[in-house]
């Protein structure tokens, strides 16, 4: 694997060593790149600054930190916080005079405590109160110097923080920190800055060498946070989606071509992105929300892919590029709800081999299942028009949303059954009716109930389509509901917040979508 990802790592030799540094932080030792981008996205909600990256936004942070204390930099949109801090609910962004000066922020602090010690979930108020308590944590940790830790100890788990250093150290850092500021205006002393990291990462190293983490795994981190190979990834699945449409729709023979051209790269970067971070998180992929929507999406792709090369139909592979094309922008657009930040494992998920084959094959079935909902979609739009569709035309989309709903329920029913397993050794019980188990069953009844239906002709061809769209529906509370609507149960790792309102309307969109053509449907069969 190593050897792969070197293969790939084109621009290492171009990457500032300030970018690279080790830092222990979040329980895991990462490279200054990406924990100046996490901590900058916490802060302000995005990984830049007035177009300046955060590398530089957030090492200033500690180097002058009274020049930011009237900058708004603080993202804070709840209206009731902001009422009660007598801010200006027009703002967005606020700064730590405004915020933590304020005379109303202990007491939504102490607000927060008390909601915690009555051990209730957290409603969106209380979410946001929490996201305001680690803002104001990670900003005034940061400028003390105490969050900032370069040094390893030997015998010691801790890092030292800048606010720790020994003598040698600070005046190395001191040196790097003059060098960094200085270049800030004058590009040309990016080379000094370069040196003097290295000089520091030298002696960092030389304390604890077991620990410091090798150039080769930093500099591939770098290269994947500047990289993005997931954002290339949707880009060329929303061109090859774009080329095999107007084949499908038009007739255009060339396209197939392009879009087969654009899919595989597409599938190529998607797989190195999966790669990569297999080898920084040395696990599988799929610990959390983020995580297992590139993974769907990925999934999704390659059961289409194995669909149209047996079937040759054009929209199977179309609808897989579409599908994996919106997820991951959805995963790249949505940071506050969807972190994709690398985090270490929770302790109940520290068995790569139970991770692997239990939650890999339950989020395969859900990649399956959005195959099946987008090639609904296409034939909701089939039969929007002012006439029947030939049914030539619609049997081949119905054949490859059953064939995606077999597959779907292949992968979810020993994916449950390795859960209940994964249960017995890790809680005790086989089966406990935990929310998220009992989502899960309920996909799997509900999907086999689909294809029973189908088998046994009470549903023809348009009520499979439909029960294509309406069952995703199941498959969201499963994913998405029960870790963000509901948070209750054993599976807390999984628990996020955010999102509901626009989940919650496309659900309901999709629903109004069935009726409505169900309703067209009637009527015009009724005029006929």
């Amino acid at each position: 694997m190593k050897f792969f990802i070197l293969s790939f790592l084109f621009a290492l030799q171009s990457f500032a060593s300030l970018n690279d540094l080790a830092v222990q932080d979040g329980g895991r030792i990462k490279p200054y790149d990406s924990f100046a981008k996490e901590t900058l996205q916490l802060i302000y909600g995005k990984k830049t600054y007035n177009q300046k990256p955060a590398t530089e936004i957030v090492l200033t942070w500690l180097l002058v930190p009274t020049v930011w204390l009237d900058q708004k930099i603080f993202e804070l949109r709840n209206p009731q916080i902001l009422e009660k801090l007598n801010l200006a609910a027009a703002d967005r962004y606020y700064s730590s005079q405004q915020l933590f000066e304020n005379r109303q922020f202990r007491e939504l602090m102490e607000e927060l405590k008390q909601q915690r010690a009555s051990k209730e979930k957290l409603t969106p108020y209380f979410q946001a109160l929490q996201r305001l308590e680690s803002q104001f944590f990670v900003f005034r940790e940061m400028i003390s110097g105490n969050l900032l830790k370069l040094i390893p100890v030997s015998g010691k788990d801790s890092w030292q923080a800048v606010s720790e250093f020994p003598r040698p150290a600070q005046d190395l850092f001191a040196k790097l920190a003059q060098s960094f500021v200085q270049s800030l205006d004058k590009p040309e002393g990016q080379k000094q800055t370069a040196q003097l990291a290295q000089e520091f990462k030298t002696y960092a190293r030389a304390q604890a060498p077991e620990k410091y983490p090798s150039d080769f795994r930093l500099q591939a981190e770098v290269h994947y946070n500047q990289f993005h190979p997931f954002l290339w990834a949707s880009i060329c699945y929303g061109l090859a989606a774009i080329f095999l449409m107007l084949t499908w729709v038009f007739g255009k023979s060339w396209g197939v071509k392009f879009g087969w051209f654009f899919a595989l790269t597409a599938f190529a970067l998607h797989t190195y992105g999966f790669v990569l971070r297999i080898f920084l998180a040395g696990r599988p992929p799929v610990s959390n929300m983020y995580e297992s929507i590139v993974w769907v999406a990925w999934g999704t792709f390659v059961f289409s892919m194995i669909l149209e090369i047996i079937y040759r139909r054009r929209f199977i592979l179309w609808a897989g590029s579409l599908a994996s094309c919106i997820a991951l922008i959805i995963a790249d657009q949505a940071p506050t709800i969807l972190d994709s930040s690398i985090q270490p494992l929770e302790a109940v998920l520290r068995s790569n081999l139970w991770l692997t084959i239990h939650v890999l094959t339950i989020t395969l079935s859900y990649a399956a299942f959005l195959l099946a909902f987008i090639l609904g979609n296409a034939g909701l739009f089939m039969y929007a028009g002012k006439q029947e569709p030939n049914p030539q035309k619609v049997k081949p989309l119905v054949e490859a949303i059953y064939r995606s709903m077999q597959i779907g329920v292949g992968f979810l029913a020993p994916g449950i059954i390795l859960g209940g397993i994964w249960a017995d050794y890790s809680w005790g019980r086989f089966w406990g009716w935990d929310p998220k188990e009992t989502w899960a069953l309920i996909v799997l009844l509900g999907y086999i109930a689909v294809l029973h239906a189908r088998i046994s002709k009470w549903i023809q061809d348009f009520g499979t389509i439909a029960a294509a769209v309406v069952s995703f529906s199941l498959v969201i509370m499963a994913w998405y509901g029960v870790n963000y609507v509901l948070g209750a149960g054993l599976h807390s790792y999984g628990f996020g917040a955010g999102g509901f309102q626009y989940v919650g309307s496309f659900v309901m969109l999709e629903i109004f979508a069935v009726i409505y053509i169900l309703l067209l449907r009637k009527f015009r069969l009724h005029k006929n």
